[in-house]
């Protein structure tokens, strides 16, 4: 007779031989394994919580005596292992892209119709899902087993997280199949226990997370996976890559019902869709859901269904050219204006940064917006004191779109910009053909530490542990004066800092010591040169291959490349051309930082980008940091049109400063308004 849990009556676990316990093993990890897919996938569990507890127990006990039997795909790899000192790099099996973005109905049209045009054919088949607001990751399963998980990063090669993936109890650690494959998906915290979590860390005294995404995002990048084990993470999977061992599949939508089958939770709200009108059913539909999931969404998905469509579009060196995501309408609050400060950054650009009374907008609580530059707080109107209506733009930064005016009491003051810089006290200047005020002082304090914040960030070298506070410690104590010093810091002087421990101090140490071996275009963008960003730095160091050889460069080889207009060129020149920027190289270059690409560095990919294919642009007013020549080359250069005047027919008006009649026409014709930093986000520009 046996006992409950399966062991032979009066036969303890430390009297059965090997064979008996190999067995009893098996038979204890697919048992878990099912009612763990009962209860975290189906939703319907079939053993109480004290008798999965009680087999958990069993198996843990049985482990510890045999320990050589244990296997990869044990539950008891969920509880939680060591924790980490950092995290590793690796690299996608393929590129783990982003999505191109839309913002309104015709603007989905006019992707539809360019998808028709590419691929020569009428109707198509697509496949729609919930935009989840969460955390992308990639799986890797080697015949069947699950071996390693990985973050975005990049898009080429993420962050090894896999001992904090294995605490989701919805990721299956075995398939019922030998396959060897990469899924992709997306891990979320529903708005439930996002709430639990919330009230947990209030309990505890801690400072609550700002939305689901945060805490999701937060909790996989824990260096102890105990702690994300406490966290209540779940997963939704979306995409498989087959590479061997796999079953012959032509569309996407038979891949999700695979990836069901191998017991992978796959969002319940997928639809196949068979035309246009149906696709934009689907998108209303999502948007009417919003509220009511049980997880944040911000848009929703589209992809065509038959994969050989899918390879015969490709993609560009940012999103594949076959899918798209509807992004629904930027969520809207209004609250009070309490005070507007100045913030100086890491170029001299000092701009006016509004102080609200906290509202929660879009799944996170707000208590600071934009006001780009003194222009823009003059156009609106802004004082201190007043009522305002507030939007994400881009569903990511906070910016004032209205102020209540009618709703003021007389109480309310005007602000003006200070003459003189906040950190140094340096006069500002406003230079020609710009629109922000500008401290020119290249010795100012709050510029040097907003270096050292970007040098250090993920943007950058990615150093970890190096954040604002610390930074600011770093250069007040007198140990940085410019980014070339991070390298020559030694532990003694460290552990001086407040909260800077030993243990602290050599996990920053080992930080900076991995960082001298990044790709040549992290530390390029790292190096915080006006205009600069990933892409054209990916392109930068593509091109001269080494940072002596980009020093060197003349403004008619810059120019000579793809992308790079007169203004980055001349930014390049200015920016190695300076005293100051040599002593940092040469630095650099002392500490064993890398200054020259490697072979397996990825490509930018530049060639072939048609991103913006069939998309039509109308500019107007002026941009504050590209020529109307250098926007319209960027546009072309990606295979979209610029158009003389708003019609029916235009997806975008790029609007700069004093922009004329087209921006009233565009507002009157619901056409969709980007102000410079939409266009650059939406095209991936630094």
């Amino acid at each position: 007779m046996l006992h409950p849990r399966g062991v032979a009556r009066g036969c303890s676990p430390e009297l059965m031989n090997k064979e008996s316990a190999a067995e009893r093993l098996a038979e204890l990890r697919a048992q878990i394994a099912r009612h763990n897919y009962n209860y975290h996938v189906l939703d319907d569990p079939k053993i109480s919580d004290a008798t999965f507890d009680a087999l958990m127990q069993e198996l843990l006990q049985m482990e510890k005596l045999y320990p050589d039997l244990v296997t990869l795909d044990s539950p008891s790899r969920r509880v939680g292992g060591t924790p980490l000192t950092a995290f590793q790099q690796v690299r996608h099996v393929q590129p783990l892209l982003s999505l191109e973005n839309v913002f309104t109905e015709d603007a989905l049209r006019e992707f539809y119709r360019r998808i028709q045009k590419n691929l020569h054919t009428g109707k198509l088949s697509w496949v729609g899902e919930p935009k989840i607001d969460g955390l992308a990751v990639s799986l890797y399963y080697e015949e069947g087993v699950f071996q390693r998980g990985a973050t975005r990063g990049d898009g080429y090669q993420g962050e090894d997280i896999t001992h904090n993936l294995l605490t989701i109890h919805s990721l299956p650690l075995r398939l019922k199949s030998q396959l060897t494959a990469e899924i992709r998906g997306e891990v979320f915290i529903s708005r439930e226990n996002f709430l639990k979590l919330n009230e947990q860390k209030i309990r505890q005294g801690l400072p609550p997370f700002a939305n689901p995404r945060n805490a999701a995002a937060g909790s996989l990048r824990q260096l102890d996976p105990k702690v994300t084990a406490e966290r209540p993470l779940d997963l939704f999977v979306f995409s498989l890559i087959q590479i061997r061992e796999g079953k012959p599949l032509a569309t996407h939508w038979e891949t999700l019902q695979y990836l069901r089958e191998l017991r992978f939770k796959v969002n319940p709200h997928v639809s196949l869709i068979s035309d246009l009108e149906e696709a934009l059913s689907f998108c209303r539909r999502m948007n009417d859901l919003r509220d009511e999931l049980p997880y944040e969404i911000d848009g929703a998905v589209l992809k065509i269904d038959d994969l050989g469509f899918q390879q015969q579009l490709g993609s560009t060196s940012r999103a594949p050219r076959w899918a798209v995501a509807f992004k629904f309408s930027a969520e809207k609050a209004s609250t009070r204006l309490e005070d507007i400060e100045v913030n100086v950054g890491r170029t001299g650009a000092v701009t006016p940064v509004a102080k609200l009374t906290p509202v929660l907008l879009a799944g996170s609580v707000v208590k600071r917006a934009s006001l780009h530059n003194e222009d823009v707080l003059r156009e609106k109107g802004v004082m201190i004191g007043d009522e305002v209506i507030i939007h994400k733009a881009g569903d990511i930064i906070p910016e004032i779109v209205q102020v209540l005016k009618e709703k003021r009491t007389g109480r309310e003051k005007p602000f003006f910009m200070p003459a003189s810089c906040p950190s140094c006290q340096r006069d500002l200047k406003r230079l020609p053909g710009e629109v922000a005020l500008r401290c020119l002082n290249p010795a100012c304090p709050a510029q040097l530490i907003e270096r050292i914040i970007h040098f250090a960030s993920r943007g950058g070298m990615e150093i970890a542990g190096l954040g604002e506070a610390l930074a600011e410690q770093l250069y007040t104590s007198g140990l940085v004066k410019d980014i070339g010093d991070l390298y020559y810091l030694q532990k003694e002087e460290l552990k001086k800092l407040e909260r800077m421990g030993e243990k602290s101090a050599e996990n920053l140490l080992e930080s900076l010591q991995k960082s001298k071996k990044n790709p040549l275009h992290k530390l390029i963008a790292a190096l915080g040169i006006r205009f600069v960003g990933e892409r054209v730095s990916r392109l930068l160091a593509d091109h001269f291959q080494t940072l002596s050889g980009l020093a060197a460069a003349t403004e008619d080889e810059l120019c000579g490349l793809a992308e790079i207009g007169p203004r980055i060129a001349a930014s390049l020149r200015e920016f190695f051309g300076q005293e100051e920027t040599r002593r940092i190289l040469e630095k650099l270059n002392r500490a064993g930082v890398n200054f020259r690409a490697q072979p397996g560095d990825m490509p930018t990919e530049v060639e072939g980008d048609n991103s913006l294919q069939g998309i039509t642009f109308v500019l107007t007013g002026t941009l504050p940091k590209y020529s109307r020549r250098e926007a319209k080359e960027i546009i072309e250069a990606r295979g979209g049109r610029i158009a003389g005047s708003v019609s029916r027919n235009t997806d975008y008006v790029l609007a700069g400063e004093n922009p004329g009649s087209k921006l009233q026409k565009a507002r009157e014709a619901g056409v969709k308004i980007l102000t410079e930093s939409d266009w650059e986000r939406l095209l991936y520009l630094p």
